[in-house]
């Protein structure tokens, strides 16, 4: 027997071999990695080529449009193409998305060779490569879904949250030091190249095409809803969640403007910022199977609150290195909250409503970072950078104490009618007699 094969078996949990041992998803999953290295890379070229284009007084705005512009866009898309992509098989919607994100994101270094790639033309084609996004990643989870058992879902789906945190700590590392020595367009060329490696590869490999499990659609989202109304816990989870990724959004503008205007530091600072964030999200995902057998809803307000602690000193002058562990902390802070809030939802949603609960939550959070980083260009216009990270900290405080004060209301409410339903009388719980025919 090889013995590189036993040290892997030894070396990998029994709930990830029958994932690992199946061809396909090892060859879907290397086309997931590489893919995943380019937009971590593209974290940060995103937004350094924005400052390299705009002029000095106006970066934020241009910053919050270009960031805005690299994921909005498929919020329109999941609404406006609904109809006729949502019975599409689930291997063309991860196709379509990876080849309009090639072309579109290689379309930026050839402009930029060019000499014609003006502000307006860069925010066109991020805005027009994002444009099926959502339905990539619906096809993606779908084509999980089709290729594998119940059984093995969470496993798979395990792994490639963990490869997307992987990528943030290799991605804007590499970027860090590219976006020093060469232009961030051809950083986002590279981009380009990753989705056409996973266009090949989705291409030559024989996958499951019967659409049997359907990706999210808008039925079932506007379903999700109204049975979200009659679940006022689960639609304060989903409120909360909300607000706490709206309040996440002006950090992606902020930060790059943090380092250039008031560190006047190289794109390297920045990448070492995402790359210890990424470092922190996931050490603190592989944590969640621990956190499982905490109070889930007493644990998930915490990192709300914690996160925004992390935030809190970019708002005064204190030394790189305190920002830069503080943001390292918030990664690890902030990683577990999508497994914690999933799983909340799952544990309090009625097994035959779940589906349509989750899709609801999936297209209600569509909207929220984007529109966070949209309005991170303005407010880091007016206020500076360095007040709009530090306000973001303050404003994620305010949401999780409000939070942690409602959820002490409601468990001192239970208490109080659990009480009133042991202390009634006897008589008052006896069944009413059947009346005598």
């Amino acid at each position: 027997m090889s013995l590189v094969p036993l040290v892997l078996r030894r070396l990998v949990p029994n709930a990830y071999r029958p994932v690992l041992a199946n061809r396909v998803f090892r060859r879907l999953i290397l086309g997931f990695a590489v893919s995943y290295l380019g937009d971590g890379m593209s974290f940060v070229a995103v937004a350094w080529l924005a400052i390299e284009l705009a002029p000095q007084a106006t970066a934020g705005l241009w910053v919050g449009g270009a960031v805005a512009a690299y994921t909005l866009p498929g919020v329109v898309g999941a609404l406006a193409f609904g109809r006729r992509l949502r019975r599409r098989p689930a291997k063309r919607l991860l196709l379509a998305d990876n080849v309009v994100r090639a072309v579109f994101l290689g379309a930026v270094p050839l402009a930029w060779l060019a000499g014609v790639l003006t502000l307006p033309v860069y925010l066109g084609l991020l805005a027009v490569s994002s444009l099926l996004h959502a339905w990539g990643s619906a096809g993606k989870y779908t084509l999980l879904a089709e290729l594998l058992p119940d059984g093995q879902r969470l496993a798979a789906n395990s792994l490639v949250s963990s490869l997307g945190f992987a990528a943030t700590i290799a991605g804007p590392a590499i970027a860090g030091v590219l976006v020093a020595y060469v232009s961030s367009a051809l950083v986002l060329g590279l981009d380009a190249l990753t989705y056409v490696f996973l266009a090949v590869l989705v291409v030559r490999t024989r996958l499951p095409a019967s659409g049997r499990v359907s990706p999210v659609d808008q039925a079932s989202a506007r379903g999700g809803l109204a049975l979200l109304r009659e679940y006022p816990e689960l639609l304060g989870l989903l409120t909360l969640t909300w607000f706490f990724n709206l309040l996440y959004g002006p950090v992606e503008v902020a930060l790059p403007l943090h380092v250039t205007a008031d560190l006047h530091a190289p794109g390297m600072l920045l990448g070492l910022y995402w790359m210890l964030f990424g470092i922190g999200a996931l050490l603190g995902g592989l944590t969640v199977g621990a956190l499982r057998r905490l109070p889930l809803w007493p644990v998930t307000v915490a990192i709300v609150v914690v996160w925004g602690c992390c935030l809190l000193p970019f708002g005064f002058d204190v030394p790189t290195a305190v920002t830069v562990a503080c943001f390292t902390l918030g990664g690890a802070v902030y990683g577990p909250f999508v497994a914690l809030s999933v799983t909340l939802m799952q544990e309090k949603s009625p097994p035959q409503d779940l589906a349509a609960m989750l899709a609801a939550r999936s297209a209600a959070l569509l909207t929220a970072a984007p529109l966070g980083t949209a309005l991170g260009g303005p407010l880091t216009t007016a206020l500076g950078p360095r007040a709009t990270l530090g306000g973001s900290g303050l404003a994620t405080v305010a949401l999780g104490t409000v939070a942690c004060v409602l959820l002490l209301a409601r468990r001192r409410n239970q208490t109080g009618e659990s009480r009133k339903s042991s202390v009634r009388p006897a008589a008052a719980r006896r069944p009413p007699v059947a009346p005598r025919s």
